[in-house]
This record gives structure tokens, sequence and C-alpha cells, in this order.
């Protein structure tokens, strides 16, 4: 094993996405941006799609493309950047539903693709995408004509339930689109979380489905075991890792293990993360770098063949709090040298 191995349970991915929609009465889409959020797209989206996840959300048409090759005809593949130049053969080709942003997309949309499905996007007060207000009101009637198969908004806040945000963004929402026929989406994980009054017609979990917060009731889905390459034993003085930035005060023993920045292992873990030997957390010493990390393993009754960075004993939110980061950065940096193992699905 020279590389780390990242075993990703779709069994627990489909159990998230159930746990998920059995908290609505909603249809349930799945947000599968960014390769699946790290861990495969296309294995991702086929395993959903076998439980019955039938509406999925991408960022960008050639993701779509992607996705549209592993689900094949049918899924409806909604692309949340809409409309962009350039895009046109794609979507219409591959029958992805671009979620339109603006006027400009929507001219675009009906000139080049006349007929063809598309969703709106409106901005409820987050300022990143989406019509504002005022400029949704001028072409509603003519958008709505054309019979969008969704219209949208994204909540800014929804990881924090007591926010004042989410009420301002539900209260705005339901009064631009409350008398319109098309389904509605405003919720995506968090947005499920706040309750019923945010589900409307379609709910697009993401984060949750791969064992992140703000879903603290997630099973988890990734573990990565990191190979130990050598284990030297050091003395009180020897120091470990670039700039000699951690120094033994006692005998101790480091195990050099395989990953690094170079494998999305973040470099602010230095001095601060753990990985673990079954229920034993080994802490990281000196310097993450780009291709191993030092980890002390003095207190282990066994030399040990590798650990784990990622797993039961660690999952992605508390690697995320020892990197200052969230969970979302840690799985999307996951690296292209991990052998992958899918299991379930």
């Amino acid at each position: 094993m020279a590389t780390g191995t990242l075993t990703i349970d779709l069994d627990a991915l489909v159990q998230n996405w159930r746990s998920l929609a059995a908290l609505s009465e909603s249809e349930t889409g799945a947000v599968v941006k960014a390769d699946g959020y790290g861990l495969g797209a296309a294995k991702v989206a086929r395993a959903l799609a076998r439980a019955g996840a039938r509406r999925f959300f991408v960022a960008v048409a050639e993701e779509g493309a992607g996705l549209r090759e592993a689900l094949g005809p049918g899924p409806e593949i909604n692309v949340m950047s809409g409309h962009m130049a350039g895009d046109t053969d794609m979507i219409g080709d591959l029958a992805l539903t671009p979620m339109i942003n603006n006027v400009d997309q929507l001219l675009r949309h009906v000139e080049a693709l006349p007929g063809h499905a598309f969703g709106i996007q409106l901005d409820t007060g987050m300022n990143r995408l989406g019509m504002e207000p005022a400029e949704w009101a001028a072409i509603r009637d003519i958008a709505l004509a054309q019979a969008p198969t969704l219209v949208m908004s994204h909540l800014a806040c929804a990881d924090e339930p007591s926010h004042e945000m989410n009420r301002a963004q539900l209260a705005q929402f339901a009064e631009i689109t409350g008398d319109i026929d098309a389904p509605r989406s405003l919720a995506a994980t968090g947005g499920i979380l706040l309750g019923p009054d945010y589900h409307f017609d379609v709910t697009r979990p993401g984060i949750g489905l791969y064992g992140g917060l703000p879903f603290d009731l997630a099973t988890p889905v990734v573990r990565l075991e990191l190979p130990v390459i050598q284990v030297r034993d050091l003395e009180p003085g020897e120091t470990v890792g670039y700039g000699n930035s951690w120094e033994a005060a006692d005998p101790t023993r480091v195990a050099t293990v395989s990953g690094g920045y170079a494998d999305g292992l973040l470099r602010a873990l230095s001095h601060t993360g753990s990985l673990w030997h079954g229920d034993t957390p080994c802490p990281i010493l000196g310097r993450v770098s780009m291709d191993l990390i030092g980890v002390d393993v003095t207190h282990l009754s066994e030399t040990p063949v590798a650990l784990d960075i990622l797993g039961p004993n660690q999952k992605v939110d508390a690697l995320a709090t020892d990197a200052g980061t969230i969970g979302y950065e840690i799985l999307t940096s996951l690296g292209a040298r991990y052998t992958r193992r899918y299991t379930g699905g």
C-alpha cells in the first residue's frame, strides 16, 4: 500500500439520503457538484439513482456532461451556473437543465434552445447567484410562460438555525413565488433541518449525504487510511520535520505516514491534528509536508502498519475543526493519489 486508501461507503451515503428524505414530504434530490463533494460523482449519483433520486444538482455544465454519461437518460440534471456562453451544445445535446440566473441567460436559452427545459434561480439576500426581486418581477410572466421545471433560491445561514436571515429569506421567497405553479425549492441540508416551512416541493441535500454537518445524525461515509512508511525512535532534543518545529522532550517513537497537503491533508493540521490507531489518537508531530506526516506512536503497544485520519473515531468535521476549516473543504480537497475503494451501493 504505497498510497492511502480512501474507502467510500455508498450504503451509508444512501442511508443519509433516505434519512433526510424522510424528514419532509417533498421530492428529495441530491447535490453532487465538485465530483460528488470529492467522493466521485459518477459512483455517488448512480447509488442515489438506484435508491430513488431523480433530480440532481451540479455547479457547471461540464459537471453535468459527466453526470449524464454516468446516469444515462432520464434523471434531471440541474446546472446551477445556468446557461453560460458556450454551454448551448452541451445543454441541448445532453438534456441538461440550466438554472437561469439573469435576463441575459434567459434570452440566450430561449433563443438558442426554444422549448428546452430550464429552471429559475432567485436571489433572496445571499447576493451570489439568481435574479434579484426587481429583475424577477420584470420578467416573471415571460419566464413562467415557458414552464420552468423548478424555481429555487439558496439559504445563506441555514447551518445556524436561530439566524434571522433564515426567516427573512423564507418570507421573501414565499412572497415572490407564492402564486406560481412551478415546483419550488429552498432547502439544502441545513434548510431541511429547519423544518417543513422551508421544504416546499423539492429539497436538495448536499453535505449531509456525505456525512457532514449540520446533519449531526449522518452516518459516516468516508474512511481514509494512511500507510506507515517508517518508524524511528527519537532521543530528547531531536526534532521532526521542516523547520525543526517539533522537538522531543522525552524518548519518542515517530511513525512517518504517506500523505500530505498534496493529498488534501491541509498544512494547517501541523501540530494540532491527530491520526488514529483503532480507538487511540496519535498526535501529528511537526509540520504536515507535501507527501509525509510525522505521528507520535510512542503510546501504542504495537508498531502500526497504517493509521486512520478519517473514520468512525474522527469524522470529517472533527478533522476540519483541527484544521480551522469546514468539512466541505476537507472532502473536496481529497487528492487523486489515494486508492479509492467503494463498498455497498
